[in-house]
């Protein structure tokens, strides 16, 4: 009798932690914030929360299954029919084949369809011209190159809103990750090699850019500005006080000492670049020139 009393306290006890646990998920949830801006982070973060349900749609049922056969076959409930020669049934064994056949299929068609929606090469349509930004990997800074403007910049991009931009990325020395957390994806920057990223840009405002992948000491401070504007006039008046720089980055050498490895963190305007800068900073790591 003691044994079946400590029993039933369990399981209220249980019971009850299981009830709080919802209710302060329930309580909590409305004050979880995820910040997406641009239709990739957006689609991204429709992707991740229905992950997140699919798997719970899996996880309950096995949790609430397990309660259920401890509690049924628990050897102080003496009231149910015992059948020791029971050893089949066609029903369940459908069931347990058929659900995980089911979630296989589903997964495989989301996969194979956000894979291709989500494509970093795939172009995205704007109502607003495509912009073009070369990005190129430093220790420990980005560089930014406008082909389109024949500027550069160090640790600062500006993107009007609503806007298609194409980011070419490589690397000056050892593989360095390109992340923008609120515009959505993140790609490899490889010496010698050249990747495409294309992302779309949402409301205004001053966002961060990261490195997502160690690269020696400096790596934590490898951060840069994004400033998301209001249109192209306004991207226009930042180009023309960039142009305001007395710095060029036309030949090697000036190339050679921007990218020598610094911690130091600042944010440093080119006027003029040469536009091939970027295919030649490939071709310098490729060919060893």
């Amino acid at each position: 009798m003691n044994f079946k009393k400590n029993y039933l306290n369990y399981k209220k006890v249980a019971m009850f932690f299981f009830v709080f646990f919802l209710i302060i998920i329930y309580k909590y949830s409305k004050y979880i914030y995820v910040c997406v801006n641009g239709d990739i982070s957006r689609i991204e973060l429709e992707l991740i929360l229905l992950a997140f349900k699919t798997m719970l749609a899996i996880v309950l049922p096995v949790f609430l299954l397990t309660f259920y056969i401890v509690y049924k076959y628990n050897e102080i409930n003496m009231d149910k029919h015992y059948i020791p020669n029971w050893s089949h049934s066609t029903f369940l064994e459908i069931l347990i084949w058929i659900i995980p056949i089911c979630i296989v299929i589903f997964l495989a068609t989301l996969s194979y369809k956000s894979t291709h929606l989500l494509d970093p090469k795939k172009s995205l349509k704007s109502s607003n011209p495509v912009l073009f930004i070369d990005a190129i990997a430093l220790d420990w800074r980005w560089l930014f190159i406008y082909p389109q403007y024949k500027i550069a910049t160090i640790n600062e991009i500006f993107l009007p809103k609503n806007t298609a931009v194409n980011f070419n990325i490589t690397s000056n020395s050892i593989m360095n990750s390109f992340f923008i957390p609120d515009l959505g994806s993140q790609i490899y920057a490889m010496a010698g090699m050249k990747t495409t990223l294309n992302l779309k840009t949402g409301k205004t405002g001053i966002y961060k850019g990261i490195s997502a992948n160690y690269s020696g000491k400096g790596f934590s401070n490898m951060k840069f500005n994004v400033h998301i504007v209001e249109n192209f006039s306004r991207l226009n008046a930042w180009i023309k006080e960039v142009k305001l720089s007395k710095n060029k980055l036309i030949f090697k050498k000036q190339f050679l000492k921007i990218s020598k490895p610094s911690g130091n963190i600042f944010i440093q305007y080119f006027s003029y670049v040469d536009p091939l800068l970027f295919y030649k900073i490939i071709n310098m790591i490729k060919y060893q020139v």
